[in-house]
């Protein structure tokens, strides 16, 4: 009896393609994908890459026994996402592993930071997507470097990492 793949599974699928293809791996964008396949490519001012960074740097200051990256392959039902910031726990981390790469599985917390071509209504496409997938707080810093922190609805702080700052 054939087995039959889910939407993330067939993301994960096209990703690799994706990534082994030479001309686009080198691309200087961030890369996703839509629901439908299609390559998404969002190029960011360094003001954004200086966000990451230090969202990054204070999440590993912050939490124990877990690591934060920027650029983070998650396939979703949705197509394939690249949060801008992460944080996993040791123990996720090598559950998301198991999934392969791009990981179906997200990490306990994913952050998009906005720039002039993001809306909150991709904002809360994207959070959805990522909590489906398993996190348990979307964080989305906006243009004024506000963080907003979400779970099932949302918080004032973050429950996981409740000493982040509201404003990077």
């Amino acid at each position: 009896m054939p087995t039959t793949k889910t939407h993330a599974e067939e993301h994960q699928e096209q990703w690799q393609e994706i990534v082994a293809d030479p001309i686009l791996r080198d691309l200087p964008y961030k890369v996703e994908t839509n629901h439908r396949g299609q390559i998404v490519l969002s190029p960011h001012k360094n003001q954004h890459s200086r966000q990451q960074k230090k969202i990054e740097k204070r999440l590993d200051s912050l939490l124990q026994s877990g690591e934060a990256f920027q650029e983070w392959a998650i396939a979703t039902s949705g197509g394939t996402k690249q949060a801008d910031a992460i944080w996993a726990s040791d123990e996720r981390r090598a559950e998301m592993e198991k999934t392969g790469d791009p990981t179906t599985l997200a990490p306990e917390i994913c952050v998009e930071v906005m720039s002039a071509s993001n809306d909150w209504d991709e904002m809360e496409a994207k959070m959805a997507l990522y909590r489906d997938a398993g996190a348990d707080e979307v964080w989305v810093v906006d243009e004024t470097g506000r963080v907003h922190f979400f779970a099932d609805e949302e918080l004032e702080q973050s429950d996981r990492a409740p000493d982040f700052p509201d404003t990077i």
